[in-house]
This record gives structure tokens, sequence and C-alpha cells, in this order.
């Protein structure tokens, strides 16, 4: 009004309103851009071969959609990394190998925390949240031989290495003559005691061991109806402060709808079993013509009783077929299971 009252017609004081407000907006694109390039986005991480291969992911995924960032690593050794001669479910399940990174990331020492879906708890702490979850790599488990033999083909009494409860029961339940033998530390040590222990086979989770380059060594992709996977195997989580726009605004990019809808089906199964490390549980969702399946099980630890059954609808329900897939597993026996067990 006033530059319409100095001689301005209305239409000048549009194009200066217009003019003022592309100003405004480059301004405060260039003051973002200068925020970005003097900020160093700190990414926590475990210390392991395949989890600084993960973070490095993440890393160099942040760079290419923002050029001008500058992003660091940080190791953090978790109790998981510390405790190797224990097996998970006697020293804590779910939690483990992220509780140190997340209190990194509450105190503010780190900006970012990428971890295994797998390992993360079904319960995610007050103040933290998932930023985004990229694309899933492979979910299945996979066997290495060490002559090269499938599961159908290993002989009775053939030790196979793994500390995975839910592994473990699903092999038993297939093939009870079998032994099964526990198998800590990362993924390579994992596979150097393939032949240093003696073992026939051991059993791991394919996308760590394509992630590492290590592919050809696979013997055996194991099928589903044998083997179901972890609740969110193969998957990413990246982790961030609740509220932290600026790093929710980065992480963005990675986010891919389809996997965080698959996994959010899955991780609500979990929470409704409020299941750990200590109990097998397994669960593999997928979308096909948009329709979400998810087949989901509980087990016990020798394989005896399986409880097993799938749940489909549309593929926004995820999390709500998530929840009635584990109230129909509880109708079937799964609570006295888990109540036995824990």
């Amino acid at each position: 009004m006033q530059l319409f009252q100095q001689g301005k017609s209305w239409p000048d004081c549009q194009i200066c309103c217009l003019k003022l407000s592309m100003q405004w907006v480059y301004r405060h694109q260039l003051y973002n851009l200068r925020s970005l390039m003097e900020k160093i986005i700190k990414i926590g991480t475990r210390g392991s071969k395949l989890a600084l291969w993960q973070a490095n992911w993440v890393k160099s995924a942040l760079r290419a959609g923002h050029p001008s960032l500058s992003v660091e690593l940080v190791p953090i050794k978790t109790k998981g990394d510390k405790i190797l001669d224990v097996a998970l479910a006697k020293v804590g399940g779910k939690g483990l190998f992220v509780k140190e990174i997340e209190e990194a990331l509450l105190n503010g020492h780190i900006d970012l925390a990428v971890h295994s879906m797998k390992d993360m708890p079904s319960e995610i702490p007050k103040g933290l949240c998932i930023g985004a979850i990229p694309r899933r790599e492979t979910p299945q488990d996979v066997l290495i031989s060490r002559k090269s033999l499938l599961l159908s083909q290993i002989g009775p009494n053939a030790r196979i290495g793994t500390s995975s409860l839910r592994r473990a029961a699903q092999l038993l339940h297939a093939r009870p003559d079998l032994v099964i033998t526990p198998l800590r530390g990362n993924l390579d040590t994992r596979l150097k005691k393939l032949d240093a222990e003696n073992l026939d086979g051991i059993i791991l989770a394919a996308a760590g061991v394509k992630r590492l380059g290590l592919e050809h060594k696979i013997t055996e992709y194991l099928d589903e109806k044998v083997m179901l996977p972890a609740v969110g195997q193969g998957a990413l989580c990246i982790e961030i402060r609740e509220n932290d726009s600026e790093v929710e605004s980065i992480v963005s990019l990675l986010e891919h709808h389809e996997t965080r809808t698959v996994v959010m089906g899955e991780r609500a199964f979990l929470k409704r079993l409020e299941g750990g490390c200590q109990v097998p549980i397994a669960a593999y969702g997928k979308i096909e013509k948009n329709k979400f399946t998810l087949c989901g099980l509980v087990a016990t630890v020798d394989g005896t009783t399986v409880i097993k059954d799938s749940l489909s609808g549309q593929k926004d329900s995820s999390e709500i077929i998530g929840v009635k897939l584990a109230d129909c597993l509880i109708e079937m026996g799964a609570k006295t299971i888990m109540e036995n067990l824990t």
C-alpha cells in the first residue's frame, strides 16, 4: 500500500512484492546451503567390516544427494561386540548391537545412526525415530557349506554353525538329524570358523554376504518355506533424533517407501508378540500387485513345534496386518511357547 501511495500502480506493487519474495527464497536457500557446507554430519556405526560397509554406503549416498555435505563416520563399540563367548539370548538379545549408538545419538555426539534393521528392538527409545529405510537387499538366509553340499545333501549328524535361535529352530524342524553348533562373531570371523572348527556348514544372512562381495561363497539360498528370515533382515535402519528437521531432510532421499511399508508390517508383528532373541520368531513380508502378504512364525528352540501362518491385505495396512497375524499365532499357541521360553 505504501508503494502504491508513492505513485506506483497496483501491478507495479505486485511485481515488487514478487521480486522481494524471490529474493527472500534465494537468500533462504543460500543460507541452507551454507549451513550444510559448514555442518559435519556424524554417522554412528559399529566397527565391524559389514557395519562400516553399510555406514560408508549411506555416507556415499548422502554425499551424492548433497555434494557440499561433509560426512564423518564415528565407530562405536556395543555390548554385543564385546561379549563374544555367550549366546545373545543369554545376555540380553535385541538391543545389544544398538544401545550404545542410540545413547550417542541422544547425547548429540552423532547426528544419525546406521543399523541393520534386524538388530533393532521393536521399541524405539523416546526421542529417537526411524528417519529413513533404504531399499532392501535380499532378505533370505544362505547356507555356506564346506563341501559345497546343499542342505538336502548334507548327511546326518552334520554340524551346522549358528547362534540364532530362529535359524536353529527352523533347521531342526526341517532336519532334526543335524547338530547345531554355537557360532558368534562378525561375518568374516564366522566364515573363518567354517574351516577352523571343522563345521559342515554355516547359516548367514544373504544381505551381509553380498554387501561384502562374498556372494561366490554361497552354496544355497534357503527357501522361505524352510527358513523364514528375521524381522527386517536385509534392510538398513537410519535412526535420527525426533524433531531434527535438518537431518530428517538430509536422509529423506534414502527412503524407499515400499521397503518401509514391508518392514514396518514385520516390526508390528514382532512388537505385538513382544519377542526378542530369547524366542525363535520370524516374519517376512512382500508386496505383489498392491497387496501386502506377511508370513510369520513362532517356534520352540528345538524345532519340534512350529506355529506358522500368513495374512494378506491392502499394502497401506501393513502394520494392521502385522498385528492381526501376531494375534492369529497367539490363538494358535504361540503365547504358550513364549511363556515357556521367557
